[in-house]
C-alpha cells in the first residue's frame, strides 16, 4: 500500500506541480493555447521587485503564459497541487468512494472546497461518450437507487428513486447510465449505441428486453422471479447477470454506505466515479490514480456549474 506520508509529491506542492509537469509534458512544456512547444520557463531576474510564480511558462509563438493546470481540472483551483493528488488518490483507492466531509478532514480544506474537489474529480473519471462498442458477452441490468420515503404508497415511493442502467461485459468493461424511465425505446437505445451487434446480450426476463435478439447476435434470460439465477445449455455460454449485479452490489454500497444521499442532478458523476474503479479495477491503487490523472486533460467544471445542480437535485450530496 502506498505511504502518502512518504511520497514528496502528496507532501510538497511544489514536488506535485514537477510530478504533473512530467506527466503531462513528458518531452518538455507544449502551449495549452496554440499547441507549439517552444515555451520556456519564467523566472525572476536578478533584483527584481516582481516575482513570478512558480511554474509559469511562456509560448514564443503565441506569447501567452500558462502554467501546468491550464486547460486541466485543477486550472482557477487555490488548493495547494499536492492536496489535489492526494484527493484523487483517495478517491482512485477507495472502492465505496469517500466522502466530501472525510476529505474535508482529511485535507484540512472546507467542505464546500471538498465537496467541489470531488466534482471535478469525478469529472476528471468520465469516459468520453464516442467509446467503442462492446463486444462479446454483455450483460444489462437496471436498478433502482434513492431513499426511502416515509408516508407515502409504495407506487409513489418507486417512481421517486433513481433508475440505473448498466452494462458489463464479461471480464471487461462496465458502462453505468442514469435513465429517466426504464422503458423498452429506452433501453434499446443505449444498447444499440454501446453493443456490437454481434454481441450476446444477458438480461432478465424484464418485458422492457423483448425483442433484443433481432437486434443483436443473440439474446438470452434468467427468470429471477422463479429462482433462477443461473442457466447452463449444451453449447451456449452460462446464462446469467451475475456480474452486472455484482456492479450494482458495490454502487449501492457506496452511495448508502459513504455518500447516504445523492441528489438526482449529480448521480451520473457517482455513476463516472464508480464505472472508472471498475473498469481499473485490475491495476495498482498507484496505476490507477495515474490512469486518472492522464484524463484530467481538456475538463474543466466550474463551480456555478456543479452549484447550480446542486440546487435542483432532490438530495444532498456528501
Amino acid at each position: 500500500m502506498l505511504n502518502l506520508a512518504e511520497t514528496p509529491h502528496f507532501q510538497d506542492s511544489e514536488k506535485a506541480r514537477e510530478f504533473l509537469e512530467n506527466l503531462r509534458w513528458p518531452d518538455g512544456a507544449v502551449c495549452p493555447h496554440c499547441g507549439c512547444k517552444t515555451a520556456y520557463k519564467l523566472t525572476a531576474k536578478l533584483n527584481s521587485k516582481r516575482p513570478v510564480r512558480p511554474g509559469v511558462y511562456k509560448c514564443k509563438d503565441c506569447e501567452q503564459q500558462f502554467t501546468v493546470t491550464v486547460n486541466t481540472i485543477f486550472e482557477d483551483s487555490h488548493i495547494p497541487l499536492n492536496k489535489w493528488l492526494v484527493a484523487i488518490h483517495l478517491l482512485c483507492a477507495s472502492k465505496k468512494g469517500m466522502s466530501a466531509h472525510q476529505l474535508h478532514r482529511m485535507l484540512g480544506v472546507t467542505y464546500k472546497s471538498a465537496w467541489f474537489m470531488a466534482h471535478r474529480i469525478r469529472y476528471m473519471m468520465s469516459q468520453p461518450s464516442f467509446q467503442k462498442k462492446l463486444f462479446g458477452i454483455v450483460e444489462a441490468d437496471e436498478t433502482y437507487v434513492g431513499g426511502k420515503s416515509r408516508g407515502i404508497g409504495h407506487a409513489d415511493a418507486y417512481d421517486r428513486k433513481q433508475k440505473v442502467f448498466a452494462l458489463v461485459k464479461r471480464d471487461g468493461d462496465v458502462r453505468s447510465f442514469h435513465v429517466e424511465r426504464v422503458t423498452a425505446d429506452n433501453l434499446h437505445s443505449i444498447l444499440r449505441k454501446n453493443v456490437h451487434p454481434s454481441g450476446t446480450i444477458m438480461t432478465d426476463n424484464f418485458a422492457s428486453y423483448d425483442g433484443l435478439a433481432a437486434r443483436f447476435g443473440g439474446h438470452y434470460t434468467v427468470n429471477h422471479s422463479y429462482g433462477e439465477y443461473s442457466r447452463k445449455e449444451a453449447g451456449k455460454p452460462v446464462i446469467h447477470t451475475n456480474t452486472v449485479e455484482g456492479v450494482f452490489s458495490v454502487l449501492k454500497r457506496g452511495l448508502y454506505g459513504t455518500y447516504h444521499q445523492v441528489g438526482s442532478h449529480h448521480l451520473h458523476r457517482y455513476l463516472a466515479e464508480f464505472d472508472f474503479r471498475y473498469n481499473a479495477r485490475k491495476i495498482s491503487d498507484s496505476e490507477r490514480t495515474i490512469l486518472a490523472l492522464n484524463q484530467a486533460e481538456g475538463k474543466r467544471l466550474q463551480l456555478r456549474e456543479s452549484s447550480a445542480s446542486r440546487t435542483g437535485s432532490t438530495g444532498s450530496v456528501n
